[in-house]
Order: structure tokens, then sequence, then C-alpha cells
């Protein structure tokens, strides 16, 4: 009896021990069993409104929850149908008709109306709402004039639904990229009975946007919000496209900790990571070269001058700052080729454009130019600091950069790394010296970079103001000639890069690790893909 017993208790043990040692899922396994995709996403949120987000970290989570009139196609960068299934041009270019797609719904199951698009395109437009975006509806008929409190009256601004599936939008003039425009998170619909549900339609910081509260008309749901943990999506059944199809669930991680990232990439915890430190591309190349991605991204690294405040309000000090930088250096060394020199703002091929003006690399004029603003070798100029959020690569960019002035110009400036919803205020409020900043292309054309720094443009944040400047843009707005209007831009940036509210570094790369399960993530000029499209697989 007792040898039976433990022979019983021996075969107990191993199959125990067995069990127990049973590799177990890694997430990235379970995510594909469940079409879930696991997502770094570089920093967190500071609004989930689609009219009040300016991040890139934003836009991301936004295109789950919400669609314009059209939308990016990945591939190509250009606008495809997205809320609306067609559209029509008039021949002079001023009006634009849209319909929408019988099939378009809210996540809530509400039908999609023209009239909600008339509701938020009143929102966006209202003095009170303040939306840093306001200006990409500009192109409409009488919306700057209402902006700007010179009308009340919504009803001068070109925009109509003549019935439940027709929008009809009117120009003050043709604007070639308009509908590149569209697509932007701007002029997304958001649920007029919700956002009345939680204030007055122009109020900001309402609990609309939280979970259990948000309906949008994209196709996902936000399902969880846990500030500076997660954020998840799930697919829904109202939306337009085939909800049998494509990823079911979407988890956003807002770090800016790169190497946590990466970390958790390597332990199967990430499909995809945020970012890469240019000093891991190297191993990735000779170790892991299948998940390495490094793929174009219509992007500029730059510095931010604060025009408001001394020194800084002289050019000469703006443009001395500007020709000390070598940036050639700081993309061969610090990024390790991962990105190329910026010698102007606009990334050069942007529609067709190129700018010729340029920053040198002119240590020599740019102590000259000191010295002329009264700072001869940097003496006596006073110690600014240079605002940047939280992320190793704006560190090592800006301590080449901090190296620099001091070698070339004799001048010190601080490091200051704030979380990113304070750094971003801080930036739209103009409570810094110098700021690290950067800009992605809503769309393919030069206007998305230039139209920035009109005088009291929503992203411009500099306090920068030239009516010549503002005149060029305002041309190339206009102008129905193609050359004419690339001639305008090629003058704005020359005043742009001669003046010195900004200055150009690096253009940007989309270097990433990307898991071999997921399909379907083209590279995107834009940098914004539709998860619906995407799906995880063996």
């Amino acid at each position: 009896m007792l040898p039976r017993l433990l022979v019983a208790l021996a075969a107990l043990g191993l199959a125990f021990v067995a069990s127990g040692c049973r590799p177990r899922q890694t997430a990235v396994e379970t995510g594909r069993a469940e079409q879930t995709l696991l997502l770094g996403n570089g920093a967190e949120p500071g609004d989930l409104d689609p009219h009040l987000a300016t991040a890139y970290t934003e836009f991301t989570i936004l295109v789950a929850l919400g669609e314009g009139l059209a939308a990016i196609d990945e591939a190509t960068g250009r606008p495809v149908p997205a809320a609306a299934e067609s559209w029509d041009v008039s021949a002079d270019g001023l009006r634009y008709t849209f319909h929408l797609r019988p099939s378009a719904r809210w996540s809530n199951g509400d039908p999609l109306r023209a009239s909600d698009f008339v509701f938020s395109i009143e929102r966006v437009l209202r003095p009170a709402l303040a939306a840093e975006y306001a200006y990409m509806l500009f192109p409409l008929r009488g919306a700057e004039a209402f902006n700007s409190g010179a009308t009340t009256d919504f009803s001068t601004v070109g925009v109509s639904a003549p019935d439940d599936r027709t929008l009809v939008l009117e120009l003050a003039a043709p604007t070639p990229h308009f509908l590149g425009l569209v697509t932007n998170l701007a002029w997304y619909p958001v649920h007029p009975p919700t956002i009345l549900a939680h204030g007055r339609i122009d109020e900001r910081g309402t609990a609309w946007t939280r979970p259990g509260n948000y309906v949008g008309n994209g196709a996902y749901r936000l399902e969880t919000w846990r500030p500076n943990d997660r954020i998840e999506v799930v697919r829904h059944s109202h939306h337009h496209s085939d909800p049998s199809s494509g990823l079911r669930r979407v988890v956003f991680f807002p770090t800016d900790n790169i190497p946590a990232d990466e970390a958790a990439f390597r332990a199967g915890q990430r499909h995809a990571t945020y970012d890469l430190l240019p000093d891991r591309i190297a191993t990735y190349r000779r170790e892991a070269p299948d998940t390495l991605r490094i793929d174009p991204l219509l992007e500029t690294f730059y510095l931010r001058f604060n025009t408001t405040r001394p020194p800084l309000s002289d050019a000469r000090v703006r443009r001395a700052l500007a020709l000390a930088i070598d940036r050639a250096t700081i993309a061969s060394s610090v990024l390790q080729d991962s990105r190329v020199p910026a010698p102007h703002y606009t990334p050069p091929g942007t529609g067709g454009y190129t700018a010729t003006a340029r920053v040198p690399h002119d240590p020599a004029a740019a102590r000259a130019l000191l010295a002329e603003a009264g700072f001869p070798e940097g003496k006596n100029f006073p110690r600014l600091e240079v605002l940047m959020n939280t992320d190793a690569i704006n560190k090592s960019v800006l301590e080449a950069i901090q190296a620099m002035w001091r070698r070339e110009l004799g001048i010190d400036v601080a490091l200051v790394a704030q979380d990113f919803r304070v750094y971003l205020d801080a930036m739209k409020g103009l409570r810094y010296d110098i700021a690290r900043a950067r800009w992605i292309g809503d769309y393919d054309d030069p206007n998305t970079y230039l139209d920035m720094f009109v005088t009291g443009g929503g992203n411009n944040q500099t306090g920068w103001s030239s009516p010549a400047y503002d005149e060029l843009i305002a041309r190339a707005a206009t102008s129905r000639d193609p050359a004419a209007r690339l001639d305008a831009f090629q003058q704005a940036e020359a005043l742009l890069l001669a003046e010195s509210p900004i200055t150009p570094v690096f253009f940007g790369a989309r270097v990433h690790l990307l898991h071999p399960d997921v399909r379907g993530w083209h590279p995107s000029l834009l940098g914004i893909r539709r998860y619906q499209t995407l799906h995880l697989a063996e």
C-alpha cells in the first residue's frame, strides 16, 4: 500500500512541477489571440477633446475615437473618404459638398448627422473655447471673423446642412490643400447631446471626455483612462467599417521613459515602442533587424525663442544662437544618422516644396551678431533656460546645443525638464525663454508648417509678429497659381529663418521597434494610422 501511495504522490508531484514550469504567455502572445495591440505612446495626453488636443501623442489616440469627413491614407498621405463617403467641389473651388455615409453612427448608436458637423464647427470657432487649432477652419467664409469676435452671428460662417446626409462648406478663397485640412482633429465632429449634458457648447475641461461619458464617431470607444498608466479603446459595432475585421482593442501606454518602453517591448509587453534611443539602433540592426523600423516622417525638431523676453527680443541674438548650432554633428554623432540635419524649417519635398533659404553653421557670424547686440564673447549675457519635456533624446540633443553655445558664444543656458502637460501649458502661456519643439505635419503641404507663425496663430507660441510674413502666408492661401503660391512660401520661410523666432535642428523619422505579429503597419508620412486597418498574426 505504501509503495503505491508513494508512486501516486510522485506522479502528482511531477504533474505539479510540469504545470508550474509551463511558460506563461506574454502580453504580446495573449494580445495576438485577443487582437489587442499594445502601444507605447510617448506621453500622457493633455486632453482627449479633439477640439482642444494639440499634441501628436493625443492625435494617435483620438484617431481611434473619432474621424473627420476625410482621413489620411497611411501609404500615400492623401485624403480618403471617412465619415463622408464622397464629395463634390465646385468649378471655382469655393464650395465643397460632402455626402455622409448612410451607415455613419456615433459609438452609442445615434446616427451621425450633417447638423452635428455644423454644431462642432461652431464650437471650435467660438472665442470662449480658445481652440488652438481654430485657424484650421479659417478657409471657411466668415470663420476668422466669428472666431475673433468681430461678429457673433454664426450664420455668416460658410457652413450649412441642407439635410441629414449633406454638409456644404463655402470657402472665402480657393484652398488647394482643403481636403487635407478636414482630416485634422479640429474638424472632427463631437456629439452635441454629450457636450451639452456636461456643460456649455464652448466650455473647456468638462467631464464629457471621461470613460463612460465619451461618445465619438471613430471605430473604437473609450473604455479605460488611468492617468500615467494606460488608455484602452475597444472596437464597437456602430462604425461603418467591418466590425469583424481588424483589432478588437488598443492599449496605449503613456510614458516618455524611452528605455522603459524598450524594456517592456523586450519583455513581450509591447507590440510597438513610441521611440528608440539612437545609441540602441546599432544593436537592433545587428541582433534583431526584423523589429527595427526607421520610417519617413513629416517632422521637424526645432527651438522656439520667446521673442517677448530680452535679450531674445533682439533678432540678432536669436540669429546668433541659430548660426552657432552644428546640425550635422547632432544628426551624425548624437542621433547616429537616424535623422538628417535641418537647415530650414519645412521638410524637403513637402507637397512638392523645398525651401531655398538656409541656416548655415557659421560660428564666426554668430559671434559677430552677438557682439553687435551688446554681448561680446558672451559677456553680461543672462543665464537663460531651455524648456523641454522629459525625454532622453531631448536631453541628449539639447546638451549638445548647450555645449555648442558655451564653446562658440561663451554663454551658458540651463536645461529644464517638465511633465509634458506642464511643458505644453508653459509654451502656450509664453512662460519660457527657449523651448524645444517638434512639429509633425497635419497634411502634406508647406502650409501646415508655415501658417503656424502668423500673428496670433494658435501654434505660434513665440510672441513673434511680422506683417510682411502674414501678407505672404495670406497670398499663398489665396493664390490659384501653383508657382506663385510656392514662391510666396519661399519668401515667407526666408523671412522666418532670418528673423529666427524659431530655428530648426533636424528633420524627423519614426524610429521605433515593431513586433512581427503586427500586420498592415505601413510607413506613414504623417505618423497616423487607423487601427481598424491593422491585425495581429503569427
